[in-house]
């Protein structure tokens, strides 16, 4: 705090003393001036946050811009992008009718249930006379008509046959359980996953939905079922998916907060849900895998991506660029939507008084340069990997390289206090050489939106259902979620696929003991589990050696795939999945 003086005081201060103290308030009250932009800035971005608009568009940035753009709509739109010339089959569009058959289209998956309406033939008579008259062809309409869901009961009835002479007693066979003595079905299982993992009901108002129907399911026997199931019938499936991943050479990558109440640590402490999946150029069979940890600490992407070489897309997060250094088998692209945010901000930050001069701020000036870089970038999208790097090296990387030189100039200079502007152009320069990466591989977007796009799911319902109560159920959301949204991303309907998965599953699934030393042994990255793991793995080996002959003998009679046949997208082999599992029952045999 600065020292106030007396009159007495600076009366008696010495001409040089005077301007001393002149000179250190003038400090002062810069510093203080520099400090309450930088504040307003702040508040003006919190706001903006909690109450504007989330588009980082350039005409929609503020009410004010927008209407500056409004009037100034040419200027704004050829000043700094590089306009491409439209060929004349763009411009000269034949003018197309309304298409026919769209309803048609659109229902014709739905089952058809024939409602006819006649007339009697007494009153046709009364028009007609008698065989006055013929039946010409129906007209038809269709309604949609809903069933709210209708719950059965399955009661199995299982013959039990003796042998009249002697003592012989033989059962038909049944079916197998989901889960052991639970009345839990595959539809069921599907159903509450879909509810909570798809649309993101918390499971207590799944429960009153189920009351409302006069069955009673309590939400703790729901949460036992959701990890049980995840752990023993799709966390096998998720491994799989992991290890496909690592055949695509592009991946993007992204982390989210969570809070789960029981990890062992103080309460409000926060977990991260980390996500990976297939570059956003690869549409045939997207991949989307959720990964639950306790900390944000580099070591988490280094396990998961353990065995990846390629290109991963990614933030400017410091766990990322560790792994950079370390790993030469992966190279990490920047994204140019991290890039451009903080200019953005800066930019809905402005006071209303300060808008309409905008276009002469330094934030107005690197928004319009990202701007041409992806007005450009998008006249390529879907062309193939080859086309995309010619074209974004002879058109792009001359923008590219002038928007670097541009912000290092501005940097040099010195003339930015702190805030929003400066963060961008600092974040810029030190992530020069990963913003550059997708100028060297076609398959390389140009940001991380397709990953925040897939966690869109997850965030929207974590403001439901809060938090998470325990780590199994952490890593057990994980696995749904991945389950969930990589069908979503292959258009595949959740449901239903879910169904389908646990019921080809429950026919062929492994020993529970099985499964679950197989998955601590080859995914989780804790020593102590591993050894334990294997130590159980020779005792269930040397107790039960015909162990594997049986799994050998069953892998050989399962499907291919567990996809539906209505789906082109078999990337998931259950017969891989059993040879594995019994590579690991002989590896174990010989240890």
């Amino acid at each position: 705090m600065a020292k106030v003086y007396t009159k007495e005081e600076l009366n008696s201060f010495s001409r040089e003393t005077l301007m001393a103290v002149i000179l250190s308030m003038q400090d002062q009250i810069s510093q203080l001036n520099t400090n309450m932009e930088r504040l307003i800035e702040q508040i003006a971005d919190a706001n903006n946050k909690r109450y504007g608009r989330s588009s980082e568009k350039l005409e929609t940035i503020s009410g004010q811009m927008e209407l500056e753009l409004i009037f100034n709509e040419a200027e704004a739109l050829t000043e700094t992008l590089y306009v491409v010339e439209p060929a004349e089959e763009d411009v000269i569009q034949p003018r197309h009718r309304k298409s026919k058959g769209k309803r048609e289209a659109d229902l014709k998956d739905l089952p058809v249930e024939v409602i006819s309406h006649t007339l009697s033939e007494e009153k046709l008579r009364d028009v007609f006379g008698t065989d006055g008259w013929k039946q010409l062809p129906d007209e038809i309409y269709k309604r949609v008509r809903v069933q709210p869901a209708v719950y059965t009961v399955e009661e199995h009835h299982v013959a039990v046959y003796a042998g009249r002479d002697n003592q012989t007693i033989i059962r038909a066979d049944r079916p197998k359980d989901l889960l052991r003595n639970s009345l839990l079905t595959p539809s069921l299982a599907a159903s509450i996953m879909n509810a909570k993992y798809v649309n993101g009901l918390p499971l207590y108002r799944i429960s009153q939905e189920f009351l409302r129907n006069d069955i009673h399911i309590s939400r703790q026997v729901m949460a036992n079922w959701m990890i049980q199931c995840a752990d023993r019938y799709l966390g096998i499936l998720y491994d799989r998916l992991h290890r496909e991943l690592y055949q695509f050479h592009v991946l993007q990558a992204d982390e989210t907060p969570v809070m789960v109440t029981k990890d062992g640590r103080p309460v409000n402490s926060k977990s991260y849900m980390w996500i990976y999946r297939t570059g956003k150029s690869y549409t045939d069979t997207p991949i989307i895998l959720y990964e639950y940890q306790r900390t944000r600490k580099a070591d988490h992407p280094e396990e998961f991506l353990k065995d990846f070489k390629g290109i991963v897309v990614c933030d400017g997060y410091s766990a990322y660029r560790k792994l950079d250094r370390e790993n030469p088998d992966i190279v990490f692209a920047g994204c140019w939507s991290h890039a451009r945010r903080r200019f953005a901000e800066a930019l809905k930050a402005l006071p209303k008084a300060v808008q309409k001069n905008a276009k002469e701020t330094i934030a107005y000036e690197a928004v319009s340069r990202i701007a041409a870089i992806y007005h450009l970038d998008n006249q390529m999208e879907g062309q193939p990997a080859k086309a995309r790097k010619m074209y974004r090296q002879t058109n792009i990387r001359p923008l590219v390289e002038a928007f670097f030189a541009w912000a290092k100039e501005i940097q040099s200079k010195n003339q930015l206090s702190r805030g929003k502007t400066l963060d961008g152009i600092n974040y810029c320069i030190n992530q020069e050489a990963s913003l550059k990466a997708f100028l060297e591989d076609g398959d390389i977007p140009m940001d991380n939106n397709a990953t925040e796009s897939a966690l869109r799911s997850f965030c929207l319902h974590k403001h439901t259902w809060k938090l998470i109560d325990s780590l199994d159920g952490a890593n057990a959301s994980a696995i749904i979620y991945s389950i969930t949204e990589t069908a979503k991303a292959n258009n595949l309907n959740p449901f239903r696929y879910l169904e389908h998965v646990l019921t080809v599953l429950k026919d062929h699934h492994l020993p529970f003991l099985v499964l679950s030393v197989y998955r601590t042994l080859f995914i989780t990255a804790d020593k102590n589990k591993k050894r334990f793991a294997m130590m159980t793995a020779k005792r269930l080996c040397f107790s039960y050696p015909p162990g594997f002959s049986t799994l050998k003998s069953k892998s050989q009679q399962l499907p291919f795939s567990i996809f539906p046949s209505y789906n082109p997208a078999p990337f998931i082999s259950i017969t891989c999945l059993y040879q594995n599992a019994e590579s690991f029952i002989i590896l174990c045999w010989f240890l």
